[in-house]
């Protein structure tokens, strides 16, 4: 067990590392190629903070832990939504720009219902899978040609001009170093990973799919958690909530589509429980995520505790579920007829208030 534990440090540390390489290394490159600063960080930045959770899931498919793989994508998305987001607004309470609620809101809710339609045979085949990948690289396209578009309307600011020439990472070949670095520290994060929690669950009793909802659904979460939290302590309040919103939209498409191509003809397989509780879960914290926003666009310091406390609370769930608990039954029962009412009728009430300020202003 022990050296189960250092094996999963371990991989956590590579991919954090492996990703802020990759991260490094792609950016300067498309700099260097005359990309903007903005398109930059919409694609290659948003990609890289997603790489753990695909190589991961891609690495449990191909190990023969798919239960790991699809509860890695709906748990990472989960801590994306309501642990980081609600950490980041205690630090600081989080503005929302526009182009978030009426583009990436819908496109990322978008590809939770598409992930929930697909499913409904409990398997992803190589063509629906296909299906997402495209749709990921269309999605990406148009953040392009959307960003250029936009660029072109303005002029680089002195701060956001392509590194001197004379810097340290500004040869090609160093760019190619680090991102060869950076795939490579995926790749063997990832086995560490997914190796030590397989044996995490063995040891302690529960499903490849509660280990991957929870454990290393947080592991692999941890690039966003440093950028949006890094973000939100620099008063970069947008980069922070955009940051979460496009890694779940590219988890969705990405980590499941090049998933489901590595687990070949036999499609990959999504487990009921799955299907029936946790995917739910994922697109009732999406819905949840609208009122909030909408509202004054603004995500407050208390309402951030309640994303926080859902968590905990849905975490909670899950270990009394996966032990039979006896208390599993009384704490769903206070759940579903008390905090959770409550909770919606001070969110209706905080909601009217925010219209009304907003009215008199």
């Amino acid at each position: 067990m022990f050296l189960n534990a250092i094996f999963f440090g371990l991989g956590i540390v590579a991919l954090v590392l492996g990703a802020q390489s990759l991260v490094h290394g792609a950016s300067k490159f498309a700099l260097a190629s005359g990309l903007s600063p903005l398109v930059v960080g919409l694609t290659v930045v948003a990609f890289g903070t997603s790489a753990p959770e695909m190589a991961v899931s891609t690495g449990a498919v191909l190990s023969g832990q798919v239960d790991l793989a699809v509860g890695n994508v709906v748990g990472s998305n989960l801590f994306n939504i309501l642990f980081i987001l609600g950490i980041s607004a205690i630090i600081i309470p989080l503005s929302v720009h526009v182009q978030v609620i009426r583009q990436e809101m819908p496109i990322m809710l978008g590809a939770g219902l598409l992930l929930l339609t697909m499913g409904l045979d409990q398997k992803i085949s190589m063509f629906e899978a296909g299906i997402m990948l495209c749709l990921l690289f269309a999605y990406t396209g148009f953040l392009v040609w959307q960003s250029r578009k936009e660029h072109s309307k303005t002029d680089y600011d002195d701060e956001l001009k392509p590194p001197a020439s004379n810097a340290w990472d500004s040869r090609w070949t160093m760019q190619a170093i680090l991102i060869i670095v950076g795939l490579g520290l995926l790749i063997l994060g990832s086995h560490w990973l997914v190796n030590a929690s397989v044996s995490f669950a063995k040891a302690m009793g529960v499903s490849d799919l509660i280990i991957g909802l929870t454990i290393v659904a947080a592991g692999t979460s941890l690039p966003e958690v440093a950028a949006s939290i890094a973000a939100a302590v620099k008063g970069e309040r947008d980069m922070a909530v955009g940051n979460v919103i496009g890694s779940c939209t590219f988890n969705l498409l990405g980590c499941i589509g090049l998933s489901g191509l590595a687990a070949g003809s036999t499609g990959l397989l999504l487990p009921a429980a799955l299907l029936n509780f946790d995917i739910w879960v994922m697109i009732a914290a999406f819905l949840a995520c609208l009122p909030i926003f909408l509202s004054g666009r603004e995500i407050s310091r208390w309402e951030g505790g309640v994303f926080l406390f859902y968590y905990v609370a849905y975490v909670t769930y899950l270990v009394l579920d996966a032990q039979q608990n006896a208390t599993l039954q009384t704490f769903s029962s206070v759940m579903l007829s008390f905090v959770m009412p409550l909770t919606i009728i001070v969110f209706v009430v905080m909601m009217i208030k925010k219209d009304n300020v907003q009215g008199l202003r």
